[in-house]
């Protein structure tokens, strides 16, 4: 298959999508070749739960449909006795948990960048809230004698492949196992529905907290290792190269750097990496703390005639709480606590209001959340070259961006 032909096929799958979840819209790259969906709009982030309809969709390749009953997921590597798992084992042979996660494409805000970066041109609607049912993984290999000390890594393979004649990836994401005994599933349900196929039907990987990138779908082996996926055990394994995915694309790094490939990595913590002078490329495994607003929407007119306007949103810090959300309506230039109330669950956003009484005029609305550790979200995406304070350092892919300006929202009241 040629590249303009996997555009095609990409385009009608999209649509196809579309027609299935009335509230999101077509995302592109700015080539228009790769297509994905998001939110439709910002009304989305006044809501805790996000439904199916409006929860956005991103992968790499075509969307698999396999009958759940012919599915099969390989278990191997570290452990004392390697299985092939039927969804019915799955399923019926193990716990049954829900878990509350905010996912999050970590392109999601890569339309702000300026220069432009490649690849989907996300703003804000790469990030939606979900119940996801299915069995945790440490119950799996518990059952088969992994092995599970913290420095063991868990490796989730996807059955898609690439299309384009000549490329030889596979998708692969290789997750720390303290993560995973933490709180990762194999997920086969959203919202209480069977997983649809744009989801991972019949089964996924789900890492709550992670970049969306992490939550392998269509799983199709599961193997245990010393190592992230690296080497050349990986980088030529039956002619497919599996570290790709790991190893060169979504890292952070300056404009036409190919980053080193490590065996790990000291922290996990997708900040602290950034701040780390012995990471050179940031892995983008937990998501930075970020906050968007729901309502009003970008450009709406509002009356305050009926009393004080609600400003809404959402807020989020991936494995790590949210312990304030504050509300600007001048740009920035000065900041009112914000009330955070709704479901409470780990790894998933809050809800945030502040009730807002103006004079009629034109003003900006911006959102800034601080977790728990004390991190806030800087101003601004900084230029390529910029080394700057309160400023989210411009990479290549435009990955992980968490500045609150460029979300602001632009509100006439009359």
């Amino acid at each position: 298959m040629s590249n303009m032909e996997r555009s095609e096929n990409r385009h009608r799958e999209t649509d196809d999508i579309l027609a299935r979840k009335p509230g999101t819209e077509a995302v592109t790259d700015l080539a228009d070749r790769y297509r994905v969906v998001g939110a439709a709009d910002r009304g989305t982030y006044a809501n805790w739960l996000t439904p199916l309809e409006e929860h956005y969709v991103c992968h790499r390749n075509e969307t698999l449909d396999p009958a759940a009953e012919d599915w099969t997921v390989e278990l191997g590597g570290a452990v004392e006795r390697d299985a092939d798992l039927e969804m019915a084992a799955i399923r019926e042979e193990y716990p049954t948990v829900a878990v509350a996660h905010t996912m999050e494409c970590a392109g999601n805000g890569r339309g702000y960048f300026e220069p432009e970066t490649g690849s989907v041109q996300w703003e804000y609607g790469a990030v939606s809230t979900a119940f996801w049912t299915g069995t945790p993984l440490r119950s799996i290999l518990a059952d088969h004698g992994a092995a599970t000390d913290d420095d063991m890594w868990l490796t989730a393979v996807g059955g898609d492949r690439p299309e384009v004649d000549g490329e030889n990836d596979r998708f692969a994401r290789s997750i720390p196992m303290g993560k995973v005994l933490e709180d990762c599933i194999l997920a086969y349900e959203v919202n209480g529905e069977p997983l649809p196929p744009e989801h991972g039907h019949p089964v996924r990987l789900l890492v709550p907290g992670w970049y969306g990138v992490n939550s392998v779908k269509w799983v199709t082996e599961l193997r245990v290792t010393e190592t992230m996926v690296h080497g050349e055990e990986w980088t030529d394994r039956d002619g497919e190269d599996y570290t790709q995915w790991q190893q060169s694309s979504y890292r952070i790094h300056p404009e036409g750097v190919d980053p080193e490939s490590n065996a790990t990595v000291s922290t996990f913590d997708t900040w602290d990496q950034l701040e780390s002078a012995g990471i050179d490329h940031p892995y983008t495994f937990d998501q930075n703390v970020k906050s968007t607003i729901g309502a009003p929407e970008d450009g709406a007119t509002v009356s305050s005639e009926d009393g004080p306007i609600a400003v809404v949103g959402v807020a989020w810090a991936g494995d790590d709480a949210v312990t304030s959300v504050e509300v600007s309506t001048d740009g920035g230039e000065d900041w009112a606590e914000a009330e955070r109330f709704g479901p409470d669950y780990d790894c998933a956003w809050r809800l945030f209001r502040y009730d807002w009484e103006p004079a009629p005029g034109s003003y900006t609305l911006v959102s800034r959340a601080t977790d728990e550790r004390g991190r806030r979200q800087p101003v601004r995406i900084a230029g390529p070259t910029e080394d700057a304070d309160d400023a989210y350092p411009w990479n290549e892919g435009g990955y992980a961006e968490n500045a609150c300006l460029p979300h602001a929202v632009a509100v006439t009241v009359e």
